[in-house]
């Protein structure tokens, strides 16, 4: 696999620091949100439950958009917080144009499959969103083969690879249904999107050198005179 460096003059511009900072921005404000969200189900004495996920029933359906602002316990929004924070500012920053796009169909299609094909069980969490995101990044990644993409993805791969396991019902507590179906919208979006953001990347002397030496080799193509076969008229 051919790994290329992308063009400095693009990821050391301001506009890339701007865009960085915001995307810090973003998702320290979803992170925020979260966090309000939890004191206030704490402070209400409210159960989050009862606005939680539940596959097939008309009731659960609110779930497929406020199960991820819900989390059973200060332990469970612990878990949720680093890796989201981590996904959303690598998405946003790396590939902001489909991340625009991306976000809500990993919202709906982490929670709709869950509801649709989920076990009977109240879900809550943002773990199904985490698992989107850190799924696109990383196979995004993959797909475009710079260095800057291929960093991130080994970084993921080294502080959250043992997540996997989540995916397998291995804890009745835990909704592996909504790690499981996050991954997956997490990677057809990646494959649906690998056409976009992709990073200009630097271009070598030699490779202007040998695009200039085809030019040359055409030009002269075009101007060589015909051969005695080509012409029967010589």
């Amino acid at each position: 696999m051919m790994l290329r460096e992308p063009d400095p003059a693009f990821t050391s511009s301001a506009r890339a620091q701007a865009n960085f900072l915001l995307a810090v921005r973003v998702a320290t404000w979803a992170l925020i949100v979260l966090w309000l969200t939890f004191g206030a189900t704490v402070l209400l004495s409210y159960a989050p439950l009862e606005w939680g996920l539940k596959p097939r029933q008309a009731v659960g359906l609110i779930g497929v958009v406020s199960a991820p602002f819900l989390h059973a316990s200060f332990g469970h929004l612990l878990a949720n917080t680093v890796p989201l924070w981590v996904g959303l500012v690598a998405m946003l920053f790396l590939y902001p144009n489909s991340a625009l796009r991306a976000l809500p169909f990993m919202w709906l299609g982490s929670g709709g499959l869950t509801w649709l094909l989920g076990r009977e069980a109240t879900h809550v969490g943002a773990s199904g969103l985490v698992y989107a995101i850190l799924t696109y990044v990383f196979v995004a990644g993959l797909l475009r083969r710079d260095l800057r993409s291929i960093g991130v993805c080994l970084m993921l791969a080294f502080f959250y690879g043992y997540m996997v396991w989540g995916v397998f019902p291995s804890q009745p507590s835990m909704s592996w249904e909504m790690h499981l179906f996050g991954l997956l919208s997490g990677l057809v979006l990646a494959l649906w999107y690998r056409h976009w953001d992709l990073a200009p990347l630097k271009v070598y002397d030699w490779e202007l050198e040998a695009e200039a030496g085809e030019n040359d080799d055409e030009d002269d193509d075009e101007s060589a005179p015909s051969s005695d076969r080509s012409d029967p008229f010589r």
